[in-house]
């Protein structure tokens, strides 16, 4: 996408029956896209590591501010030292319906010297060179009259999440510079955890309930479709989490006194793993997909999305996809089971020549709205004991020991905010909503991703709360998000604010 210069479609009727004022022009869309970003860079220059109370306290404060000056009611909501932030717009006559915006302000970790600039808490202006290398450019280029759409802004947080927090307040902004009221009732909360699994949203959301209530909830994070189109999401999977150790002798011992005759445990784990999975990469966990069900129209949906697979595998450096599903869209529909991580003695110049101890997996297990992570954690240990294993609380006693000729542990992660999977119907009012304020902005039907693979914690909020959610990313796809070099497409920030505004001020009907 690019910057629109398409004229306003004639106003609409809200579905109170008032009539609905034009939106902004696209000169005060602009305006107010240029005179956000001082806002973006000042805040960026914020550190975020969710890991540190001193550093949320102070986006929180800002954040506040920035609100206010809005002309919002924001206050903290307490959250052991890192409080979340809830702003509400003074009600909107004639408004009907009341829209919780959820993003995130807090950030990943860091480590200052992967990254290609002198600190991730200070954002620079940089240009792409002809061989595909980027270089630091006046950050005051970004101040000009016409800043570049392919310039990027590097720093942490500058896409995940700070980014569509502030196309937010520039929307908001452009509805201000012509007294344009918003069609909905706006209030936002910013997390301050999410980079953590928001460990507290579902309390946080139960103690202020009353104040967050609303009818339905937008999700402000994650990159848009990689074809750049605009782009809705109404899914995304959960995450649940285990560790799985197989022991093997009681200590290490030495391979030519006794390989042949003590099972080596990465052996016996690489048998028990691969009985999880088959070679075309489909789960063999008894009953992991029961329950999921893809009928025609889902599955036009998925198909209608403009993936090119090919680039994709090629991107991805592998010659051909799992087997889990037709397409990349319909994978996405089931649940995972990944090997996040191995252990197994050691490597390299360390390796020692023995018969380990233990071997251990560290697994994780997406969820679909109907596989809850308790059953797949259920099924995965019922998998694990069919397989003849004794499954045992830590390390094994002598007895144990003595008596199985196959022990292990399976350590479950706890049930967080971010493990349940949630979805809503492409046909929902909110979608609908959504579809039109898109259309009005680019002439152009969004790109629908019925279920996307990340995890984002909407699980907590949308069981607290109740209501039907989208999630609306508005970042490039190539963004960088959690590793070094983080980065936001000058092009996709202006688009953001745009598509926002004409949403903002989309009746709904």
């Amino acid at each position: 996408m690019q910057f629109s210069t398409l004229s306003l479609a004639t106003a609409a009727l809200c579905a109170a029956g008032l009539a609905q004022a034009a939106a902004p022009s696209v000169s005060a869309i602009q305006q107010a896209s240029q005179a956000s970003l001082r806002e973006w860079i000042d805040v960026l220059a914020l550190p975020n590591d969710s890991n540190v109370p001193a550093d949320i306290q102070k986006n929180a404060d800002w954040f506040k501010a920035a609100l206010e000056k809005r002309g919002m009611t924001a206050k903290l909501l307490p959250n052991q030292g890192k409080p979340m932030v809830l702003a509400t717009l003074p009600p909107v006559p004639g408004a009907t319906k009341t829209v919780l915006f959820y993003a995130h302000m807090d950030g990943q970790a860091v480590t200052p010297a992967e990254w290609q600039q002198e600190s991730p808490w200070k954002p620079v202006l940089k240009e792409r060179q002809a061989d595909g290398a980027w270089k630091e450019i006046a950050l005051d280029q970004l101040y000009g009259a016409q800043p570049n759409p392919e310039w990027r802004v590097f720093g942490r947080s500058s896409s995940d999440d700070k980014a569509p927090i502030i196309m937010l307040m520039a929307a908001l902004d452009a509805l201000k510079q012509q007294g344009l009221p918003p069609a909905t009732n706006i209030k936002i909360l910013l997390d301050s955890e999410e980079e953590k699994g928001s460990p507290t949203l579902g309390q946080v959301i139960q103690e202020h309930l009353a104040d967050l209530q609303a009818d339905a909830l937008l999700v402000l994070d994650g990159p848009m479709h990689a074809s750049n189109r605009p782009t809705l999401v109404f899914g995304n999977r959960g995450i649940a989490q285990a560790t799985l150790t197989v022991y093997g002798p009681s200590q290490d011992l030495h391979s030519g006194h006794y390989g042949n005759y003590a099972a080596n445990p990465a052996f016996t784990m690489a048998q028990l793993l691969t009985s999880m999975k088959a070679p075309d990469g489909r789960v063999l966990v008894k009953g992991y997909y029961d329950g999921i069900t893809l009928d025609a129209q889902t599955q036009a949906v998925m198909k209608a999305v403009p993936d090119d697979e090919a680039a994709l595998r090629k991107r991805l450096g592998i010659a051909q996809a799992e087997k889990v599903g037709a397409n990349y869209q319909e994978a996405m529909q089931y649940p995972s089971l990944n090997v996040r991580g191995l252990q197994i003695a050691d490597v390299g110049a360390k390796a020692r020549t023995v018969v380990p101890a233990q071997a251990v997996a560290e697994l994780d297990l997406r969820t679909v709205p109907e596989t809850p992570p308790e059953r797949l954690q259920q099924l995965l240990k019922a998998h694990i004991e069919a397989q003849g294993f004794q499954l045992v609380d830590g390390e094994p006693t002598a007895a144990q020991r003595a008596q199985y000729p196959k022990l292990a542990s399976l350590k479950m992660g706890g049930v967080s905010a971010s493990s349940t999977a949630v979805r809503t119907d492409l046909g929902a009012p909110i979608g609908n909503w959504l579809r039109q304020g898109m259309q009005q902005a680019w002439g152009e039907t969004p790109v629908q991703i019925r279920m996307m693979g990340g995890t984002v914690p909407t699980g907590a909020a949308v069981q607290a709360l109740k209501v039907p959610f989208v999630i609306v990313p508005m970042v490039n796809a190539d963004n960088n998000q959690h590793s070094k070099n983080e980065n936001m497409r000058l092009g996709n920030y202006f688009d953001g604010i745009k598509s926002l505004t004409y949403i903002l001020t989309q009746p709904w009907q």
